[in-house]
């Protein structure tokens, strides 16, 4: 096995049920999302976020969620990355952090 060859984990996010119509976003809410979309951005630029999207169905349900991979050195550093997402920290979506193994990749 190869040393220091980072470990992938993803993060799922879900949504809190006072947004699932859109008419109910704030625009606090809004600008939460956009800060979000940004923090993933520069993760993604570092190379740390590997990939990340989410459901698309409007009304969203409890069953839609949002989906971040990212390859990290360790657990705490990704469950870090999670718990400072402003989308977790502004309270507009809940995560859960998993060990991901990735099987295949379109080349």
């Amino acid at each position: 096995m190869e040393q220091n060859k980072k470990q992938r984990f993803c993060y799922i996010l879900k949504l809190a049920p006072r947004l699932y119509k859109s008419e109910d976003w704030t625009d606090e809410d809004s600008a939460t999302v956009r800060v979000h979309f940004n923090y993933l951005k520069d993760l993604t630029e570092k190379g740390i976020l590997f990939l990340a999207g989410r459901t698309v169905n409007e009304p969203m349900t409890d069953k839609d969620i949002g989906i971040a991979i990212l390859e990290t050195d360790t657990e705490e550093e990704a469950r870090n990355y999670m718990e400072n997402d402003p989308a977790v920290i502004g309270k507009i979506m809940t995560a859960e952090l998993f060990h991901f193994s990735l099987a295949l990749l379109r080349k």
